[in-house]
């Protein structure tokens, strides 16, 4: 069975840091691209970063603040969110497949920017 799994959101302050980690299993993961995408309260869904094939996407709103990598050993993907600010509250999704906010994901991870 596929699945993934997000962890490490929190309640952070402006200008702090959060590293997600996202666990996959049941799939080749260095076989695919992988995707963090978030949903802000009451928003739709917005990709945030992507990863493979050899690229790297951001988001304009993170360009600079957030790097995606990832651990081809432990079939884990991560998103280092740093300058955080208000606007990236949201719950964070790790998603199968690059540059896309549809297909296989978690539960989620909330991230909570407040002062």
């Amino acid at each position: 069975e596929e699945r993934v799994v997000e962890s490490g959101g929190g309640l952070v302050q402006p200008g702090g840091s959060l590293r997600l980690s996202c666990a996959a299993s049941g799939f080749t993961f260095s076989n695919y691209g992988m995707s963090w995408v978030r949903q802000p309260p009451g928003k739709g869904l917005e990709l945030v970063s992507s990863i493979g094939f050899g690229q790297i996407y951001y988001a304009d709103s993170v360009k600079g603040r957030f790097t995606i990598s990832t651990d081809n050993n432990k079939n884990t993907l991560f998103l280092q969110l740093n300058s955080l600010k208000i606007d990236d509250t949201a719950m964070y999704y790790c998603i199968k497949g690059f540059k896309t906010v549809y297909g296989l994901r978690g539960q989620g991870t909330q991230v909570t920017v407040s002062s």
